[in-house]
């Protein structure tokens, strides 16, 4: 499934860790990857309010929890850069959806970062 959201589409996720060599590319398209498939989930599942799209992110969020270790055997970690950079793109994305009132806590809530 293609995303629909031309700014989602066309949005550069998490470009303050591809713009820095502490984080390896190749962990961050993993990275990109989830939040790609958010908006895919997104656009699919039409979430109707917060708990619904909190759902969503939850399993967002737990997927960058399994990429700690990819991001730690590469010789970086997920740390404040990494942290905020994610948490703007999560809140970027609720946002994109209609979700502008999401707090971006919630939205990374399970987040072992």
């Amino acid at each position: 499934m293609s995303i629909t959201n031309q700014q989602a589409a066309g949005r550069a996720f998490l470009r303050a860790l591809y713009a820095d060599p502490y984080f390896p590319d190749h962990v961050v398209d993993r990275g990109r990857a989830v939040l790609l498939r958010l908006c895919e989930r997104i656009e699919a599942e039409r979430p109707r309010d917060l708990a619904a799209l909190y759902a969503l992110t939850r399993t967002a969020t737990e997927e960058f929890n399994l990429l700690e270790a990819d991001f730690e055997a590469a010789g970086s970690g997920i740390e404040t850069v990494a942290r905020e950079e994610i948490a703007e793109d999560f809140r970027f994305v609720a946002s994109t959806y209609g979700f502008a009132d999401a707090d971006v806590e919630e939205l990374i809530a399970a987040r072992d970062w």
